[in-house]
Order: C-alpha cells, then structure tokens, then sequence
C-alpha cells in the first residue's frame, strides 16, 4: 500500500483496498499523502504535525494522485502540500510540516490511564494490515491497543505513515457513543450517515508502529451535526508520542417511506 508509484515531478500514484463499509479508508489517504510528502523532504527533517481536509469519498477501483507542493524549505523547518485526485476531483487536502530534531527539554503532562495489557484483550480488527485489542466501551469514549500486523524495517518516516494509518480508526465511535438516543445494540451504520471531514495529527516522539500503542479518544461535544473527537497516543510505558484531533459529520439515518 505504501510503495506508491513515481508519475512525473513530485507526482506519486497509489492505490488500496475497499473499506469494509464501503470507499477507501481515510487513514490510508492520509498515510500515504504522508508518504508522497516526505518523499520530497530531506532525511534529517521529521514530520512533526499534518492537517487534512476528506473533500470527497474516495474509491477503491480508481488509483490516487498524489500531487506535492514544495511550499517551503527552511533551516530547521520545511512544509508541503499534498493534493490526492480521482476521476471524481480532489479527495484530499493536506499540509505538512517537518523539523530538524532539537536538543531541547521534554516536559511530558498527559498520563496514560491504568488499563487492561494488550494480551488479556480479544482482537476485533477489521483488517489484515493492523491488530486492534478494545477495552470496554464508555459513553463518549473509546481506547484500544493497536499496532501493524507486519514488521516494516527502521525508515522512523515509515513509521510516521504507519501511525497516521492508524489514527483514523477510532476517532468516530466516540462522536457516535455521545449521540442522543445511540442503541448500542444496533450497527452504526444502521443508525448514523458519518464522514470524517478533517484530520489532524501532532507526533511529539518517534514511535515503532509494530510495537502495540494505547490510543484514547474522547469526543469534546457535538454541534450542527459535528463532533470533535480528541485522542492520545501512548506507548507501554506510557509515552505520549502523538496527539490526534479530528472533526467528524455525524447525521441520524431517516427511513424512506415506501
């Protein structure tokens, strides 16, 4: 998925696989966007935040054409823009933003919450390319272990994609578990039309991806058929190595007469 194809100057072409409830994953464009954009980047520069737009649904049987903006190169800092096409338009828009590391203080405030080790926990991915161990459901709330299913070298920017991958997994349930009158019992889809609309993520340390990291989303309210869902990224040892916020369209699924 991540070995996207040269197609001209700062033009990459990839692909990837249905989402289980239809269109392509918004993690993998954001991973892969990723991937395009640091290809243009020197090695000594990490990716330390991106923000997205999801413009429009994306499809599986069409390839992606990642087009990158060298908007700046500084000494300590360098941005890029990335457009992601199909047939349809423009899917994605996304800046990111990279720093040559700094010896500075590290001063660390959020702290991971005591939870039940990856191993006492049953799997419930939905896909192949990742593992996912749940904790139990709060309202407004959800935190699971995840990590990569394959081992994918030491390229720490590899990493990076890996994580964004990831990050877009959990960001709904809990905008959804907040709706008034959610039935718990029922399929979301069955009940709710939702759409991540934007994305964005801050890596704080350098992670391994294939390692199992404890994300911990909670949603901060819900307005005009939006809700904000807010997440951390810990290590085992409890290292905060990222930061996730995304805004999610949420909409109660009507019944057509007939």
């Amino acid at each position: 998925m991540m070995a996207l194809e040269p197609h001209g100057t700062d033009v990459w072409v990839g692909a990837g696989p249905r989402y289980p409830w239809g269109g392509l994953y918004g993690g993998q464009i954001v991973a892969q966007g990723l991937r395009a954009a640091t290809f243009t980047v020197d090695p000594a520069f990490r990716v330390h935040s991106l923000h997205a737009y999801f413009i429009r649904s994306g499809d599986h049987t069409e390839p992606i054409r990642f087009e990158v903006d060298r908007v700046r190169n500084g000494r300590s800092f360098c941005t890029r823009r990335v457009t992601a096409r199909q047939s349809v338009g423009v899917i994605l828009e996304m800046s990111a933003s990279y720093q040559v590391d700094e010896d500075a203080p590290e001063v660390q405030t959020a702290v991971m919450p005591t939870v039940a080790q990856p191993v006492e926990l049953a799997d419930d991915s939905w896909s192949a390319i990742f593992e996912r161990r749940s904790l139990p459901r709060k309202r407004g709330e959800m935190t699971s272990w995840l990590k990569v299913a394959d081992t994918i070298g030491d390229d720490r920017s590899l990493h990076a994609c890996a994580l964004a991958y990831l990050s877009d997994d959990l960001p709904t349930d809990p905008v959804v578990s907040l709706y008034p009158g959610w039935d718990a019992e029922r399929p979301p889809e069955a009940q709710f039309f939702s759409a991540s609309l934007d994305h964005a993520m801050y890596f704080h340390r350098p992670m391994t991806a294939g390692d199992w990291h404890l994300q911990t989303f909670t949603c901060h309210g819900l307005m005009s058929s939006r809700g904000v869902s807010v997440g951390y990224v810990f290590t085992q040892e409890g290292i905060h190595v990222a930061t996730v916020v995304q805004e999610v369209l949420l909409r109660r699924r009507t019944r057509r007469a007939g």
